[in-house]
C-alpha cells in the first residue's frame, strides 16, 4: 500500500530514532488528539526554540465573539436592503412617486419596473463581489471593508435624494449593491481567516444570521412607516440604513487584520499576536506555533515556484478547477432555493392569498427567519456541513412541493378569501420552508465557501463563487414577476426541483469539513479523499500534512503530480523537509 494512500486514509508516517521512514503506520488522530501528541509538542518546541505554554484552549473568547457581531453586520446591510424594497413595493407614497398610472387612475409597477428596481441591486453586487478580490489582497481585509461600506453609502444618498426619477432608485441601489457585494465576499472571508478552528463554522455562519435580522428589522420599519402618505414612509427606512456601515466601519477598525494576510505579507509578528488574542492564550501556546507552522509550511510550498501566481492559476492549480466549480454550483443552489421568492416579493405574494395586512404575514416570516437561524449556528458545529445540506435540501423540498401544489391547486386566486384554509397552509409551509433554509442552507453555505480554498486563491475564488449566488440573485428577482404571471404558484416546483438538486450535490462533492483548520481542509481536497468518507477522515499530524503536499503537489504546488513518488522517494522527500 503506497504511503501517501496510507496519509490519505487518516493516518501517519513513523520514524526511526534517525529520522528515517519504516513504512509502519499508525492511527490517525484528529487535530485535537494530535495538539496534545507529546512528540509533536517537542517538535514544535524545537522548532521555536522555546517552552510552550500548554493550557487548555477557550471555546470562545471575548474577543471573538466580538469581532462575529462586528464583522457580521456587513450581513445586516444586506439584510436590510433586501427587506425594505418587498415593502417599498406596496407602499402608496413610493407608488405615487415612481409606478405608471394605470387606466382606472390607479398608480401600480410593471413587472419590468419592480424587476429592475429590485434586481439592480443584485447587478451591483455581483460587480463588488468580483471587484472586492484583488482589493482585498492588496490592501488587506480591513480597509477593504471600509471602503465597501462607503460605497454602500453613496449608493443609499442617491436613493433618499430622489423625488419622482424612479431610475435614480434603481440607480442608486446598483451603487449600493457595490458596496453588499464587497461586503458579501469580505465578510466570509475575514472570518474564516480569523476565527479559531473550533467555532469557525459557527462565526462565518453569523453572516447569515445578521442577513435575517436585517430582513426583519427592515420589515418592522416598513410595517411602522406603511401608515403614512408623505415621502416619510420609504425615506425614513432609507435613512436608517445609514446606521449600519457606520458602526461596522467603527468597529472594524478595532480589530486586527485577518493573520493569513498578515503573515503573506511579511507580518509575522502580528499574525502570531492575532492568533493568541483569537485563542484566549499567550504567544507561546502551543496551538498558536501549530496553526503557524501549517501557514508557514503552506506558504513555502507554494512559494517554491515563486510567490505570485497567475489568475488562470484559479481553475488549473491542485484540485482547484473541482473547488471553483463546487463553490460557484453551492453559491448557485442556495439562490435556487426560492428563499428570496418570499424574502424580496413576500409582501405581495400574501395580499395575492387574501391576508388583509401582508406586512403582518411578513414580520412573521422575517422573525422565523432570524428566529431559526440561531438553532443553524449550533447545527454547524454539532451535526456538520454536508448532514445538514442534505437534511436541508430534502425539507425544504418537501416544503415547496406543497406550497405549489395548495397555490396552484386549492387556492382561488381570483377570490382567494374564498379559500381561507389554503392561504393559511401556504404560510405555515411557508414559514417551514424558511425555518429549514434558516438553519441548513442560508448560514452554511457561507461558512463552507469560506473554507473552501487555500489562502493564496482564496479572495478570486470567493469572489467568483459569490458572484454566482448574485447572478442567481438578480435573475430571480427580476424574473420571478413574469414567472408567476406565467404560471402562478407551479413556479415553486422549479425551486423544489432545485432543492432536491442540492442535496444530491453535496451527498456527491462536498468535503465535511467540521473541526479541521483551513490548512487540513485544503491537504483534504489535494489527496481527493472521497466526499463520502470525508467525515471520518482525520488529518495527519503536522509535520506529515506538509509531506502529504509535497508527494502530491508539483513544484510551487501548481498542480497534482500525475505520477505519485514511490514509497521510498516518500522517505527521502519527508527527510529532507524534517532537516
Amino acid at each position: 500500500m503506497n504511503i501517501l494512500k496510507k496519509i490519505k486514509a487518516g493516518h501517519k508516517v513513523s520514524s526511526d530514532s534517525d529520522g528515517k521512514t519504516d513504512g509502519t503506520i499508525t492511527p490517525g488522530q484528529g487535530a485535537s488528539v494530535a495538539a496534545n501528541d507529546s512528540g509533536e509538542t517537542r517538535d514544535l518546541e524545537k522548532e521555536v526554540g522555546h517552552t510552550l505554554d500548554d493550557r487548555p484552549v477557550r471555546l470562545l473568547t471575548l474577543r471573538v465573539f466580538a469581532m462575529g457581531i462586528i464583522v457580521s453586520i456587513g450581513g445586516m446591510i444586506f439584510g436590510y436592503d433586501t427587506g425594505q424594497i418587498s415593502g417599498f413595493l406596496e407602499m402608496p407614497n413610493f407608488l405615487d412617486n415612481f409606478g405608471d398610472r394605470g387606466s382606472n387612475g390607479q398608480f401600480s409597477f410593471s413587472n419590468w419596473k419592480s424587476g429592475l428596481i429590485v434586481g439592480l441591486l443584485s447587478i451591483g453586487t455581483l460587480f463588488g463581489a468580483l471587484i472586492a478580490a484583488p482589493v482585498a489582497d492588496k490592501f488587506g481585509r480591513r480597509y477593504s471593508i471600509v471602503f465597501w461600506n462607503l460605497i454602500f453609502c453613496v449608493g443609499v444618498i442617491v436613493q433618499i435624494t430622489t423625488t419622482t426619477v424612479w431610475y435614480q432608485i434603481a440607480l442608486g441601489r446598483w451603487v449600493a449593491g457595490l458596496g453588499v457585494g464587497g461586503l458579501s465576499v469580505l465578510t466570509p472571508m475575514y472570518q474564516s481567516e480569523t476565527a479559531p478552528k473550533q467555532v469557525r463554522g459557527a462565526l462565518v455562519s453569523c453572516y447569515q444570521l445578521f442577513i435575517t435580522l436585517g430582513i426583519f428589522v427592515a420589515y418592522c420599519i416598513n410595517f411602522g412607516t406603511e401608515s403614512e402618505r408623505s415621502r416619510r414612509a420609504w425615506r425614513l427606512p432609507l435613512g436608517i440604513g445609514f446606521i449600519w456601515p457606520v458602526i461596522m466601519m467603527v468597529g472594524i477598525m478595532f480589530l486586527r487584520e485577518s493573520p493569513r494576510w498578515d503573515y503573506r505579507h511579511g507580518k509575522i509578528e502580528d499574525a502570531k499576536k492575532t492568533l493568541a488574542l483569537s485563542y484566549g492564550v499567550p504567544e507561546n501556546h502551543r496551538e498558536v506555533a501549530r496553526e503557524l507552522r501549517e501557514i508557514r509550511e503552506k506558504l513555502e510550498i507554494e512559494q517554491a515556484g515563486g510567490g505570485k501566481h497567475k489568475f488562470y492559476e484559479i481553475f488549473t492549480g491542485p484540485r482547484m478547477l473541482y473547488r471553483v466549480l463546487l463553490g460557484i454550483a453551492l453559491q448557485s443552489l442556495q439562490q435556487l432555493t426560492g428563499a428570496n421568492f418570499f424574502f424580496y416579493y413576500g409582501t405581495s405574494i400574501f395580499t395575492s392569498t387574501g391576508i388583509n395586512n401582508s406586512y403582518v404575514t411578513s414580520m412573521i416570516l422575517g422573525g422565523v427567519n432570524f428566529g431559526t437561524t440561531f438553532f443553524g449556528l449550533y447545527v454547524v458545529e454539532h451535526f456538520g456541513r454536508r448532514k445538514s445540506l442534505i437534511f436541508g435540501g430534502l425539507w425544504m423540498f418537501v416544503c415547496f412541493m406543497v406550497f405549489a401544489s395548495v397555490g396552484h391547486f386549492s387556492l382561488d386566486q381570483q377570490n382567494p378569501q374564498n379559500t381561507p384554509g389554503a392561504g393559511t397552509a401556504m404560510i405555515v409551509f411557508a414559514c417551514l420552508f424558511i425555518a429549514a433554509f434558516a438553519m441548513t442552507w442560508g448560514p452554511i453555505i457561507w461558512a463552507i465557501v469560506g473554507e473552501l480554498y487555500p489562502t493564496r486563491y482564496r479572495a478570486a475564488c470567493m469572489g467568483i463563487a459569490t458572484a454566482a449566488n448574485w447572478i442567481w440573485n438578480f435573475l430571480i428577482s427580476f424574473f420571478t414577476p413574469f414567472i408567476t404571471g406565467a404560471i402562478d404558484y407551479r413556479y415553486g416546483y422549479v425551486f423544489a426541483s432545485c432543492c432536491f438538486l442540492g442535496a444530491v450535490v453535496v451527498y456527491l462533492f462536498l468535503c465535511e469539513s467540521q473541526g479541521k483548520s483551513l490548512e487540513e481542509i485544503d491537504t483534504m481536497y489535494i489527496l481527493h479523499v472521497k466526499p463520502r468518507e470525508s467525515s471520518s477522515w482525520m488529518p495527519p499530524e503536522g509535520e506529515d500534512l506538509v509531506t502529504a503536499d509535497r508527494l502530491a503537489l508539483t513544484p510551487g504546488a501548481r498542480d497534482i503530480r500525475k505520477e505519485r513518488p514511490s514509497d521510498q522517494r516518500m522517505g527521502s522527500v519527508y527527510n529532507e523537509h524534517a532537516q
